[in-house]
C-alpha cells in the first residue's frame, strides 16, 4: 500500500533548524514543508525590501539548505516552503547560488509568483471589489494610500505544478500554511480537485504540521513536563495512504506524539470546527477521532471535506502610525505602588506636553500584562510582589508625538519613587504595521509557476 510521508520543518520565521535538519538526514520521509509566513510577517518583509532590494525573504531557508540540502537531495526529500515571503526571486537566486556552490547541478528550483497584488488593488475596486474588513473595523479609504503590502492566502494547485515539473524545492509567498503539505499528497495520490474527504485530510495534516514543535509536544498545556528530551525537540511527520492518516515523529530525539498533543494543535486556530475555511477545502473537523495507536503514533478519522469557498482571502498590511514602548523595574517594598505613581507622573508630563495619542496602554509585567483584566490584582498579590515591570506604550498619528514619551522615562531612575531601574534600553519610535483582512474573488488572482535549474 503507498504511504506518503511529509515532516513539519518550521513552525515560523526563526524558528530552530534543528529538528529540519533532523528530519533530513535521518526521518522517514518524502517531503519536508518549512512555514515561515504569519499575519504582519510580510509587511516586515516588505519593510526590509523597501530599504534592501536584496532582502524581504527568509535568509533562514538558505541557512537550512546550506546545512542540509545536499542530505535532503541525496534521500530524495523534496522540500516545500513559503520563506519567499515578499521576494520570491531572490530567494530562488540565493538557493540557487548555494547549490551550485554545493555542486548540486541539476538541482530544480521551482517557485510561483503572482500573490502580491498591491498594484492590482486600484483595479479591483474599479471592478467592484469593495475590500470590506473581516472584522468590520474601519473604512477602507482610511488605508488605501498606506499600504504595504498585498498578499493572497492561495491553496495548493501551483505548488503541484512545481512538483509535476520535478522541482526538488518549491518556493512559495503567501501559500497557506496547509497547502503546501496537502500538495504532496495531491501529486502522489492524484486527488481530484472535488475529492472534498481526501483534500480535507491533507489540509488536517498540514494543519498538525505547520507549526512544527508545537505539534510534538511544544508549548504543550495539557502535560508540558511529561515531554521527554525538549532540549532536542523532535518536529512532527504525518503518513497517509488511501486508507490511513497517522501522525508520528522521526526516531533518536525528543517530543511527544500523543492524542492530547495532537488535539490541542488539531483545534489551534479553529474557530468553527464544523467549516473551517481554507483556499482548497471547507474542512469539517466535528465528527473526527484522534486514537493513540502507539508509541509516538496517533490515528486520524472522521475527517469530512465539503466545496472550498469562492473567495480568498487578502491580507494587507498598512502603516498605522507611529509607538513607543518603554519599561522600569521596581522591586519589594511596595513595587506595585512605586510603579503606579511612576506611571501616574509619566501621564501628568504627558499631559503638560499636549500628547495627542490615539492609544495609551500601561501594564505590570509580574502581575497584568499578560492576563489584563483577569488578572490577580488583589491587595494581598499587589502589596507583597517581589518585583514589577511598569510597561507603557503609546500609539500615536505622527512620530513627533510619539517621540514626547522617550526622555520622561529614564530620568525616573533618580526624579521618581525610590528604586526604579531602566529595563530594555533606551526607547525609540518605532513604525507600527496594521493589518487589514480582507476577501476577494477567487478569480482576482492569477498565480504562475517556474522553474529554475541549477547549472
Amino acid at each position: 500500500m503507498k504511504k506518503v510521508a511529509i515532516g513539519g520543518g518550521q513552525g515560523f520565521w526563526g524558528d530552530s533548524n534543528d529538528a529540519a535538519i533532523h528530519l533530513m538526514r535521518q526521518g522517514e520521509i518524502q517531503y519536508l514543508g518549512c512555514d515561515y509566513l504569519a499575519e504582519l510577517t510580510l509587511s516586515i518583509m516588505a519593510r526590509q525590501k523597501i530599504k534592501n532590494p536584496a532582502a524581504g525573504y527568509a535568509r533562514d531557508f538558505i541557512g537550512l539548505m546550506r546545512e542540509a540540502g545536499a542530505d535532503a537531495r541525496r534521500r530524495g526529500i523534496r522540500v516545500i516552503t513559503n520563506a519567499g515571503g515578499m521576494n520570491i526571486t531572490g530567494a530562488v537566486e540565493a538557493l540557487a547560488a548555494e547549490m551550485k556552490a554545493q555542486g548540486q547541478t541539476g538541482y530544480k528550483i521551482g517557485y510561483v509568483l503572482g500573490d502580491e497584488l498591491s498594484a492590482e488593488i486600484p483595479a479591483l475596486r474599479a471592478a467592484g471589489v469593495e475590500f470590506k474588513n473581516i472584522d468590520d473595523v474601519g473604512e477602507f479609504d482610511e488605508i488605501k494610500d498606506k499600504i504595504f503590502n498585498a498578499n493572497v492566502y492561495y491553496g495548493h494547485e501551483a505548488i503541484v505544478d512545481c512538483l509535476e515539473q520535478g522541482a526538488d524545492t518549491v518556493i512559495c509567498g503567501r501559500a497557506a500554511d496547509s497547502a503546501m503539505f496537502l500538495a504532496p499528497f495531491v501529486h502522489e495520490f492524484g486527488w481530484a480537485a472535488d475529492d472534498w474527504d481526501n483534500l480535507a485530510r491533507g489540509i488536517m495534516a498540514g494543519h498538525l504540521l505547520e507549526c512544527g514543535g508545537q505539534g510534538s509536544g511544544g508549548n504543550f498545556d495539557y502535560g508540558w513536563r511529561e515531554v521527554p528530551d525538549m532540549d532536542d525537540l523532535g518536529f512532527p511527520i504525518a503518513e497517509i495512504t488511501p486508507q490511513t492518516f497517522e501522525i508520528t515523529k522521526a526516531d533518536h530525539c525528543g517530543g511527544l506524539i500523543c492524542e492530547q498533543s495532537c488535539k490541542e494543535q488539531f483545534l489551534y486556530e479553529v474557530h468553527d470546527p464544523a467549516n473551517y475555511l481554507t483556499p482548497d477545502v471547507n474542512v469539517d473537523i466535528s465528527h473526527a477521532t484522534l486514537t493513540g495507536v502507539g508509541e509516538n503514533r496517533v490515528r486520524v478519522g472522521g475527517v469530512k471535506g465539503k466545496p472550498r469557498p469562492d473567495t480568498l482571502k487578502l491580507s494587507i498590511g498598512y502603516h498605522a502610525g507611529y509607538k513607543v514602548v518603554g519599561m522600569l523595574s521596581f522591586a519589594w517594598p511596595d513595587a506595585y505602588e512605586k510603579a503606579q505613581y511612576a506611571a501616574d507622573i509619566l501621564m501628568k508630563k504627558m499631559r503638560r506636553k499636549g500628547l495627542k495619542a490615539e492609544d495609551i496602554h500601561i501594564s505590570y509585567i509580574g502581575l497584568n500584562s499578560l492576563h489584563l483584566g483577569v488578572a490577580n490584582m488583589s491587595e494581598e498579590m499587589t502589596r507583597n510582589i517581589n518585583e514589577v515591570v511598569l510597561r507603557i506604550a503609546i500609539r500615536t498619528k505622527e512620530k513627533e508625538e510619539a517621540a514626547k514619551l522617550i526622555p520622561e522615562i529614564a530620568p525616573l531612575q533618580l526624579n521618581g519613587p525610590p528604586g526604579a531601574s531602566f529595563f530594555g534600553g533606551r526607547a525609540h519610535v518605532q513604525e507600527v504595521i496594521g493589518l487589514w483582512p480582507t476577501l476577494i474573488p477567487r478569480d482576482a488572482l492569477k498565480l504562475t509557476t517556474h522553474i529554475l535549474e541549477v547549472k
